[in-house]
């Protein structure tokens, strides 16, 4: 397995701080001067010009460092792995930066499996026969928490390196028990053609279009606070599993959700599930995949949910890391639009579409 093959190099090689400060040792004071009795508190000229260049206390040199996890494929969709440092070029505001780092070594993860809890009751079924096999994905070097959400998240397993604790607890999760929308308990009215209950002819409560009350937004929100305060050297990753659907009384608003995920470096790996490929409820699961660097799939049953697992966690692992020190560009905005590029002709690239320069610490 490629975990085995992560490396303290790679630790620390990445663990690079926002800002340094250079202060240099202070110098011995000089010995006191003789009492005198004139101008005691006005200093002679020779201690003034000292005192105007003594500059220890506010020499600061400010780095920025920018890291960007970047995925390529082959037209196929297989992953290619043996490009170098001199294959990728990196934009930032449409002018080309210096790659300060390059490394091509499988990263650890951090991981929020999110699973959206919501769904009609063949789409529970089919995701709830798959549960097991996401463990699959991970080893003893990962840490993996899983939580549930509907109108809120909630907590099924917190972030453990366990992963036979994770397993455990995926079996237990039974998803969608109340399955939402009618689907055979007492109080339906039989069949309804047209909006009519064909057994008393009056108008069909159910049948009006029903009310989407999971607040997905707020559920990348909540995963990515788990994530954040993981380091540069572990891939932090929302895997989540969900139809698509969204309210419209999210507390955190699209916008806030992706700065959080930039700012922590978090990617997400979205996998539709049920009729949201032909209902177009994909959308947002794809905007959040993209604008992170991660990959958007889609699954129709159990079996591809499966395959599909041990494809996602394969990818994060594996991502090239580029790091740069971005230069003067744009210091106007805060935000900042990347782009990746590979001279190898025929290759498809996932990386972040941008960041946040208030993410990287205050300017010098």
């Amino acid at each position: 397995m490629i975990r085995s093959m992560i490396g303290l190099a790679t630790v620390l090689w990445f663990c690079i701080p926002a800002s340094a400060q250079i202060q240099p040792h202070p110098t011995l004071n000089p010995p006191p001067a003789a009492p005198t009795t004139t101008a005691p508190d006005k200093p002679s000229t020779q201690q003034q010009k000292s005192t105007d260049n003594d500059t220890r206390n506010y020499i600061k040199v400010h780095t920025e460092v920018v890291v960007v996890p970047v995925t390529v494929k082959d037209r196929d969709g297989r992953l290619v792995g043996d490009l170098q440092r001199e294959d990728f070029r990196v934009f930032q505001d449409g002018l080309e930066q210096e790659i300060l780092k390059f490394s091509a070594d499988p990263f650890p993860l951090s991981s929020v499996v999110l699973i959206d809890n919501d769904l009609n009751q063949k789409q529970a079924e089919q995701v709830q026969k798959s549960l097991v096999a996401i463990s699959s994905g991970f080893g003893p070097a990962d840490e993996t928490a899983v939580v549930t959400f509907q109108e809120y998240p909630n907590i099924v397993a917190n972030l453990s390196f366990n992963n036979d604790q994770v397993q455990d607890q995926l079996k237990r999760l039974e998803l969608s028990k109340h399955f939402p929308g009618g689907f055979g308990g007492p109080l339906d009215a039989g069949p309804v053609i047209n909006g009519r209950s064909q057994q008393t002819g009056v108008p069909n409560v159910g049948a009006t279009p029903q009310t989407v009350n999971k607040c997905l937004d707020d559920a990348i929100y909540f995963a990515g606070e788990l994530l954040k305060a993981r380091g540069r050297d572990r891939r932090k990753i929302i895997f989540l599993i969900s139809d698509g659907n969204n309210s419209r009384y999210n507390k955190h608003k699209f916008d806030e959700t992706l700065q959080l995920l930039l700012n922590a470096d978090i990617s997400v790996y979205s996998i539709s599930v049920g009729h949201a490929l032909f209902q177009h409820e994909t959308g947002r699961l794809e905007k959040y995949a993209g604008g992170t660097g991660g990959d958007a799939f889609f699954a129709g049953k159990a079996n591809e949910l499966e395959r599909l697992y041990s494809r996602v966690t394969e990818q994060a692992r594996t991502q090239y890391i580029l790091a740069f020190s971005p230069l003067e560009t744009n210091r106007v905005s805060d935000y900042h639009p990347i782009e990746v590029r590979v001279r190898r002709s025929g290759l498809d690239i996932l990386a972040r579409e941008g960041y946040y320069t208030s993410t990287l610490g205050p300017k010098r």
